[in-house]
């Protein structure tokens, strides 16, 4: 009976091993793409600069922008006014699209004539995606609501140009 025991023990034991090996095994072979920079934030001048090797979308009057939206973490703008990114930079090449930053999120426009449409929205730290009107439209509009209260972005196209206001209402969460 001892010996029986005994042999189920190390049976028991040799199998714990053989898993936890493989286990380990599979980690080390899945790497990065189990732990690596997926999850990972990025600033705005890294956003800026991938979405300028992007390939724009056709420019067609009514025209629908390809790929969706893209409602990842974001970092809280300190400056309490909206902002483009300057002409020059590499985001900057094109004048029809712009990115917006407002305490509440960011937000990426592009325009084809008079029609707008948000390409991305990124809501700050604290904040949530609340109504989006994507377009293509005259105007594009996304709402982030946190606890600092409820941030109203809209955007128009003037001369080809996205052209950004925004509206802070008090505390809504």
């Amino acid at each position: 009976m001892r010996r029986r025991t005994l042999l189920a023990v190390a049976g028991w034991l040799l199998a714990a091993l053989v898993a936890t090996g493989t286990g380990l095994a599979a980690v080390q072979v899945i790497g990065a793409g189990l732990t690596g920079p997926a999850g990972e934030l990025r600033s705005p001048d890294e956003v800026a600069r991938a979405l300028a090797a992007a390939t724009p979308p056709p420019a067609t009057s009514g025209a629908v922008p390809p790929g969706g939206p893209t409602p990842t973490g974001g970092t809280a703008s300190a400056a309490p006014t909206p902002s483009a990114v300057p002409p020059g930079s590499p985001a900057g090449t094109d004048d029809s699209r712009r990115l917006v930053s407002t305490p509440g999120g960011t937000v990426l426009a592009e325009c084809a004539g008079r029609q707008v449409w948000l390409t991305a929205w990124t809501p700050a730290q604290g904040y949530r995606v609340g109504e989006v009107e994507r377009g293509p439209d005259d105007d594009a509009e996304v709402t982030f609501h946190g606890s600092g209260g409820r941030i109203e972005v809209e955007v128009e196209c003037v001369a080809g140009k996205p052209v950004p206001s925004w509206k802070s209402h008090g505390d809504d969460d």
